[in-house]
């Protein structure tokens, strides 16, 4: 029986969509009419053309599934609070109206983030309450998850959730791409010299506990932080990643409270007179840097079996890799 994933022509959701054509799924993805699967050209999979605005498309692309893996979100730091709530809210909330409709469900995984926590200063465990941080990623990926709650307590939805905290691997934006350019443009910084946690997860170590969720009837109405449990603090993931890539590790340092000080003031004009672009720091991200990231993963070890097969340096080692073979690093 076949499978859906959303956000396939993403980075998640992608490599999501190869690892369940290489087990033998029989695989569906919802992708936009201009959205690029080269990365996805060498599987068997067929593509829906359109997106979660489409209600009558997404009623007939989960009509025959037996799970739907939801991974298409606006996840990056800087965008219009539109951007964020159509693909973080109404998209989820339209997916979900779809799903009542898919007689042959058996279950919705719903990949949602950490950041529903609203960083606080020590980790959480999954039993803790979302926070509203005050930033639209944190506000509308909580907003989303509720609506998933909301449909598995009213209607019994087949729901499972799972919460990633910092995913990087080959086609990785933020975490691979970006840093490996500011890396070589010697313009990456750290926050409180790289001390905290990040909470790193390779992308196939994520997408394998997402397919092991799907298949887990402990999973059933439950929600799962992934982390890889490294305990590497941004200093050593840059050391590492640096070393890599052949270029000298991060030399600008900021406190927290002065890195806030400053996203404040470059998002400002950034929010008031609506300029293109994204400010060169953002409250997100200082956040993430500044901020221990590493969330426990001892439930998803105990139900679901979660054990990461893919180490932080073989990880950057296969991201460095995958930027070479592209183009982005010499």
């Amino acid at each position: 029986m076949a499978v859906l994933v959303t956000g396939a022509s993403g980075f998640l959701g992608g490599r999501l969509a190869e690892m369940l054509c290489a087990r033998g799924e029989e695989v569906l993805v919802l992708a936009r009419q201009k959205s690029d699967l080269q990365h996805l050209a060498g599987t068997q999979l067929r593509v829906v053309r359109g997106s979660l605005a489409d209600e009558a498309i997404l009623r007939e692309a989960v009509k025959s599934v037996s799970a739907i893996y939801h991974c298409a979100a606006c996840s990056t730091d800087w965008a219009p609070w539109k951007t964020y709530y159509e693909a973080n809210v109404a998209g989820t909330r339209r997916l979900v109206a779809a799903a009542f409709e898919a007689r042959r469900l058996e279950r919705f995984v719903h990949v949602s983030t950490t950041d529903i926590y609203g960083y606080p200063l020590v980790p959480c465990s999954e039993e803790a309450s979302a926070v509203d941080a005050g930033l639209p990623y944190n506000q509308t990926k909580g907003a989303g998850e509720l609506a998933v709650w909301e449909a598995h307590r009213q209607h019994r939805l087949p729901v499972t959730i799972i919460r990633p905290a910092t995913i990087y691997g080959p086609r990785g934006k933020d975490f691979t791409v970006e840093i490996a350019t500011l890396l070589r443009q010697r313009m990456m910084a750290t926050v409180d010299r790289g001390t905290a946690r990040a909470g790193f997860t390779y992308v196939d170590n994520v997408a394998k506990a997402i397919m092991d969720a799907c298949g887990s009837a402990k999973a059933l109405g439950q929600a799962y932080n992934i982390a890889d449990g490294t305990n590497a603090t941004w200093a050593e993931y840059l050391g590492l990643f640096a070393a890599e890539l052949g270029v000298r590790r991060p030399w600008i340092d900021l406190s927290l409270a002065t890195a806030m000080r400053i996203a404040t003031v470059l998002e400002t004009p950034h929010r008031m007179l609506s300029l293109r672009g994204r400010p060169l720091l953002t409250r997100h991200a200082v956040l993430l840097l500044g901020r221990d990231q590493e969330f426990p993963n001892g439930k998803a070890v105990r139900e679901i079996g979660f054990s990461p097969a893919v180490a932080l340096e073989e990880g950057i080692r296969r991201s460095v890799e995958w930027l070479r073979e592209t183009g982005w690093a010499a």
